[in-house]
């Protein structure tokens, strides 16, 4: 069990002594808040802000954020404020204590909800003190080592979300040893007996291959001493949750995993790691494409090393190499900083980098519209296999794998995203959406007046660009809605002889207070996103002073027939459930952001759930040239080569196929549903009529609703 005092012992060695007795003060102040309160385990409560502290202890953090450590429940869990901290220890202790009290203080409507809100507080957190971060990875994990007396379903979800959110938040802030046994550890709360297997089964083999080792381990040692270099060899164990994710995703058996050899080689220069690597390429043979110098060009979260695979005594053999502090900033990260005091120029590079991080979460956490938004981008920025590209002046940027140059594009600046409408990628005219390979140059062609497709969001990766492009399009949506809206009630207006000049401020007031609507841009964008109607607001603007016209009185007005042609652009969509086609009788629904969303006059979920006064009745203007989506439904007798029959008679009646499925099927009939795209109801009458001509069609239904 930690103490206090073997806390004290272990900061005897880097922490100056007016610095610990501080630090004791702490203790001794939690010590009396918590005074009475236990764990589930029936430990004294202040035994875990004591474990959290030996973490950050093992990390070598300075006084203030052990401090925090000691201290980090006591505004939540007991009588103590944070002025009360402020004036006891300082502003610094008690800002850390209250930002990692603030993650978890709000209620949710759902656990989802909850985590994304709180890792959102979490960012506004880390851009303030990084320091907050690291007190609480250390107390997620005492909590994970601790999991034991908890419930299975709040172990499950403890984990889930340490998997999720935690371990990869540690990975990217580059803390290795917190990363590993977070992982580890939720991995055998989440799946117990996969890892108790594992375990077993890595143990196993290990005892069996100790000879191996041990010879591999002769030979490399021989061969750094012939060449005068000074370094430490170590074997390097797989972690569990590593060996499952490459058994899961990389579908390798358990035993090509722990058939490579993995070691670390640590020296005391850069120089000495390179001599290294050509020492170990003389004694075995290097795997060609397996060679990664990270040290050149360290990973986004400032980890460098050499990587090289050798093949040698019919075993393949993993090689890190790197220096000493190469290896601290591996397993301590950005806690490393503290440590060297800002003196290395590596520790200051790596903070670089967690900066311009933290810079791009702010940006990405401006642009978002909620919480759970927010996350889905800052997520995808926590997994990534990184590539390394160059712009044409020579700089590297750190991409996701897959990245395209859409993502550079935005990486350089989101302006030079917004305007980007081509790209050469080592001096040769390519496409946007071809993922990037390491080592490329990517050059990007911007034009005046370009703006960026809705399309580019299914393209690219990384979060800052999906971000970006989804601001920009709500910004472009808004001012679209604006300028139909303003239009749309020009008609209105000139329609009963009316216009603007007849329109007096305060009775604009009335009809804003009326319609709800904080503005009169508000109110044009609710009319152009067709969450109001212009004719009914044209009346209501123009009405008799005391007199503000309600939608109910005008429902006979809200009949009138739209255009929808020249409008798809704008604020229209199709429903998915009925798929309207032209021809089709149409009303149209408001939907409030996305504006009017088209269904067909029958269709079931608006006769269920719309009332007459909240659909507008439209109609289709002639010679549309646009694709519909259709769905049929068609019963077939059972035959070989029949879907490859239908697909050819959909073909010859110029539909594009979408997608074909079987969807029931028994001894005597199949039941396909087909997805395709029509011109209107002529077009669909001609494809229907021949797949009517095929013999084995037993009964063929247009789709209206799911």
């Amino acid at each position: 069990m930690p103490t206090i005092d073997k806390l004290t012992e272990s900061l005897s060695t880097y922490l100056d002594q007016d610095k610990i007795v501080l630090v004791r003060q702490a203790y001794e102040k939690a010590k009396t808040a918590h005074e009475g309160q236990y764990r589930r385990s029936g430990d004294p409560y202040i035994v875990h802000p004591v474990a959290v502290a030996n973490i950050l202890s093992e990390l070598q953090m300075d006084h203030q954020t052990l401090m925090a450590a000691l201290l980090h429940d006591v505004i939540e869990d007991t009588s103590v404020t944070k002025e009360e901290l402020a004036s006891e220890f300082g502003d610094s202790v008690a800002e850390l204590v209250d930002g990692v009290s603030k993650l978890t203080q709000i209620e949710f409507k759902s656990k989802a909800e909850a985590q994304a809100h709180n890792f959102q507080k979490m960012t506004l957190a880390m851009a303030k003190d990084i320091r907050v971060i690291l007190v609480k990875l250390a107390d997620r994990l005492h909590n994970m080592r601790t999991l034991g007396p908890l419930h299975h379903e709040k172990r499950r979800r403890i984990a889930i979300e340490t998997l999720d959110i935690y371990a990869p938040i540690a990975n990217r802030l580059g803390i290795n040893s917190i990363r590993v046994e977070l992982e580890d550890l939720g991995f055998a709360a989440l799946y117990p007996m996969r890892a108790k297997y594992i375990k077993k089964a890595v143990k196993k083999l290990r005892g069996n291959h100790n000879q191996i080792i041990e010879d591999i381990q002769s030979s490399l040692e021989k061969c750094l001493k012939d060449r005068n270099i000074d370094g430490k060899i170590l074997g390097r164990e797989k972690h569990l949750y590593s060996i499952y994710n490459k058994m899961k995703y990389k579908h390798k058996s358990f035993h090509e995993i722990m058939d490579v050899y993995a070691f670390r080689v640590i020296t005391h220069s850069e120089e000495d790691c390179y001599r290294t690597l050509g020492a170990v390429h003389s004694a075995y043979k290097p795997l060609p494409f397996r060679f990664k110098d990270y040290i050149a060009v360290p990973k986004v979260n400032g980890y460098q090393s050499l990587h090289t695979t050798l093949f040698g005594k019919h075993v393949n053999i993993e090689i890190q190499i790197r220096t000493v502090e190469m290896e601290e900033l591996a397993n301590h990260g950005i806690a490393a900083h503290w440590q060297y005091k800002g003196e290395s120029s590596l520790a200051l590079a790596n903070q670089a980098r967690i900066d311009r991080w933290l810079s791009g979460l702010k940006q990405m956490r401006e642009h978002a519209d909620d919480s759970m938004e927010f996350i889905e981008h800052v997520k995808i920025d926590l997994f990534p296999d990184e590539i390394y590209v160059f712009t044409p002046k020579g700089s590297i940027l750190e991409l996701p794998a897959g990245a395209t140059a859409i993502d550079f594009a935005y990486a350089i600046h989101t302006d030079i995203g917004n305007a980007c409408v081509a790209c050469r990628i080592n001096k040769k005219l390519a496409s946007l959406s071809e993922p990037l390979q390491s080592g490329q140059t990517v050059e990007i062609i911007t034009a005046p007046g370009a703006k960026p497709s809705k399309a580019w969001l299914n393209i690219v990766v990384t979060g800052k660009a999906k971000s970006s492009i989804r601001h920009y399009l709500k910004q472009h949506s808004k001012e679209e809605s604006h300028a139909l809206g303003k239009t749309l009630i020009e008609r209105s207006l000139a329609g009963i002889k009316k216009t603007w000049d007849d329109i007096s401020d305060e009775h604009l007031s009335k009809v804003l207070k009326h319609n709800q609507a904080e503005s009169f841009e508000q109110l044009l964008i609710n009319v152009g996103q067709g969450n109001r109607m212009p004719y009914i607001i044209a009346r209501q603007l123009v009405a008799d002073e005391d007199e503000v016209i309600d939608a109910d009185q005008e429902v006979t007005h809200a009949k009138q027939q739209l255009m929808i042609k020249g409008t798809e652009g704008l604020n229209l969509s199709f429903a998915k459930c009925c798929h309207p086609i032209p021809g089709d009788p149409i009303v149209g629904v408001a939907a409030g952001a996305s504006g009017l969303v088209i269904h067909s006059e029958g269709c079931t979920k608006v006769m269920a759930k719309t009332q007459n006064h909240a659909k507008i009745h439209l109609s289709w203007v002639k010679d549309i040239t646009d694709e519909f989506v259709v769905e049929l439904r068609v019963e077939l007798e059972r035959q070989r080569g029949i879907i490859a029959e239908l697909a050819s008679a959909l073909t010859r009646a110029e539909a594009n196929i979408e997608r074909i499925g079987v969807v029931e099927q028994n001894a005597k009939m199949s039941v396909v549903n087909v997805v395709l795209h029509v011109q209107g109801r002529r077009h669909l009458a001609r494809v229907i009529k021949k797949v009517r001509a095929i013999k084995a069609v037993i009964r063929l239904n247009r789709v209206i609703n799911h």
